[in-house]
């Protein structure tokens, strides 16, 4: 027995389709006005259908007023793809292993973002599990996996999905992703999962045939936006907030990663952000372990933190770009476009003590004053998650290639350095703790010619403006732009140049360990950090510890605390009563 429902608001008849059964059975709506029911805002415009022979496994299908057969708007599995048939998936099916997991607290957890499409050859959610064993050795804590829901073809970065319920067919389905998720938390580590509600695909998306999900009130970078205000938007939240929790409930998901939530534009007395947050916490409660939320933000606003009760958005945590713009901006000498007002020693030393460089100053790139200051009364380091790298920072350059491409061993050791041992929640891009040369580019699979020649066409636009040929960027529809993007799991123990993949490793693995093991570097107080520089160098104080680098062309004498011994050390150096550092070193300290 199955029950199947659908919201159709709209819709005057409804028919199901079960191809696998040779049936059609029509639907009836929860509250029907012609036989007296009122709807109420829970009920209205819910059809439903009890098929006794249907159960986990069955495809089906809805025709709305004759219409053509569409996929379920909450479809949880499409083997078949977007434009096939959905598929019954009874979640309680799995024999879960984790009855004893605690769970983990997002905050000052180390992450580990990865794409399973490229995270192995083979790119499926079983084949990742088998490189679990390298996070544990690493350190990480939580495993961040781009977006899983189903998208247009079999490779993808994932953000132009249109079954937000699924969990794309070519990574193995939703059962791999329960296997997925228990094998992690067997091997102790969180599982964090990137959800878009702010945009949906091009392709496949039928949702506007189902009901209002959509309005012009309001405009977003990808077009309409997600109708979160507007009329019928009752039926659009329920879709979200319902989506979120079954993560967390059906998938025993940790936490959630919000893609630009400053797009999900919603003048509600109550934004969807906080009524988020506000349902995940008392799921928390319920199930006993900590769940987290983490907004991607543009807003460079730590309202985005501030519990719903006081007006803010109750978010765990929120994405610093600024912290990364001023790492890779001091570390590559890339200066243009958004790294404008970034890449001096001095703007390096204020986000590692203040977070934001844009706090309400000048933002040359954006041509106003953007952003508000970050308050060590208010608001915590582990609030707010920085990396070096990350999939955007990598995937939207031309060519996808990563520092670890152009710059010295020496200031890769010193970016992650910084990174690990401030106050702020790290997260690693993956191959980035060996120094991966392999790139990470962006690559599509759209079934419809049309669009795949459309994105073609746009992405070598955007950057031919920046001066790149066309053949210098590469094809997203072809096969080998994916491929290239794929780990190279070999390298970790080669050697390229002066790039010793393993040595790199291995100062990752012993910053996490020093990270983990000591209460200072956890402390996440604003008030615990100071940070001095000079023009090629950095030094930052983390409670006893002292991390510093020099990127200059010559040695630098830097005053360090007295009685100071390095811990970790990664190129040349000399300390007595002041540290001598060659170039291109880093040494973490302590008093």
């Amino acid at each position: 027995m199955h029950e199947f429902t659908l919201w159709a608001p709209a819709a005057t008849r409804v028919m199901l389709h079960l191809p696998g059964l040779d049936r059609r059975e029509p639907m009836r709506l929860v509250a029907d006005p012609a036989l007296g029911q009122e709807p109420t805002p829970d009920t209205d415009g819910w059809w439903h259908v009890s098929v006794a022979e249907a159960g986990h496994g069955t495809d089906y299908a809805f025709a709305l007023d004759g219409g053509d057969l569409r996929p379920d708007p909450r479809s949880p599995w499409q083997p078949e793809g977007v434009h096939g048939p959905s598929r019954v998936f009874d979640a309680s099916l799995h024999p879960w292993s984790d009855g004893s997991w605690s769970g983990v607290d997002a905050r000052g957890a180390v992450f580990y973002e990865l794409h399973i499409g490229t995270f192995t050859p083979e790119g499926t959610l079983d084949a990742a599990i088998a490189r679990l064993g390298h996070l544990v050795e690493l350190g990480v804590q939580m495993v961040e996996l781009l977006p899983v829901a189903e998208f247009s073809g079999v490779r993808g970065w994932g953000y132009d999905g249109v079954d937000l319920y699924a969990v794309h067919h070519s990574y193995g389905g939703p059962e791999a992703l329960q296997r997925f998720v228990d094998a992690a938390h067997a091997a102790g580590l969180g599982v964090c999962l990137d959800a878009v509600y702010n945009h949906l695909g091009p392709d496949g998306n039928y949702l506007r045939e189902f009901g209002p999900y959509f309005t012009d009130a309001h405009t977003t970078p990808w077009g309409e936006a997600v109708n979160l205000d507007d009329d019928g938007s009752t039926g659009v939240r329920s879709w979200i907030l319902d989506n979120a929790t079954r993560w967390f409930r059906d998938f025993h998901i940790d936490c959630l990663r919000l893609d630009a939530v400053h797009a999900l534009v919603d003048s509600s007395p109550r934004h969807i952000l906080a009524e988020l947050s506000d349902a995940v916490d008392d799921l928390s409660a319920s199930l006993g372990r900590p769940l987290g939320l983490i907004a991607e933000s543009d807003l460079n606003d730590p309202f985005m933190v501030e519990g719903t009760a006081e007006g803010g958005r109750g978010m765990t945590g929120q994405w610093d770009d600024d912290v990364h713009h001023a790492l890779h901006a001091f570390f590559t000498g890339e200066t243009q476009g958004y790294y404008v007002d970034f890449g001096t020693a001095s703007v390096l030393a204020r986000v590692l003590k203040e977070g934001f460089r844009h706090a309400g100053d000048y933002s040359t790139f954006r041509g106003k004053h953007w952003g508000k200051p970050i308050s060590a009364d208010r608001h915590r380091g582990h609030q707010f998650v920085v990396a070096t790298q990350n999939h955007d920072q990598v995937g939207n350059r031309a060519t996808g290639d990563r520092p670890s491409s152009t710059v010295s061993s020496g200031r890769l050791a010193g970016s992650a350095a910084l990174m690990l041992t401030s106050v702020y929640t790290p997260m690693l891009f993956m191959g980035e703790e060996w120094g991966a040369l392999t790139p990470w580019q962006f690559f599509t699979a759209f079934e419809s010619p049309e669009l795949a020649d459309a994105v073609r066409k746009g992405r070598r636009a955007e950057f031919g403006s920046h001066g790149w040929a066309p053949e210098e960027v590469p094809d997203p529809q072809a096969v080998s732009t994916r491929d290239a993007s794929v780990l190279d799991w070999s390298e970790i123990d080669r050697v390229d140049g002066e790039l010793d993949h393993a040595a790199l490793l291995r100062w990752y693995r012993d910053l996490i360990a020093l990270r983990r093991s000591s209460p200072d570097l956890l402390d996440d107080s604003f008030d615990a950090v100071s940070v001095t520089h000079g023009e090629t160098w950095v030094a930052m104080r983390h409670g006893s510890f002292t991390t510093v680098v020099n990127i200059g062309p010559s040695a630098v004498t830097v005053d360090v605390p007295a009685g100071s011994v390095a811990r970790l050390t990664w190129g040349s150096f000399e300390v007595a009563d002041q540290l001598l550092l060659q170039p291109d070193s880093v040494v973490v300290l302590q008093a």
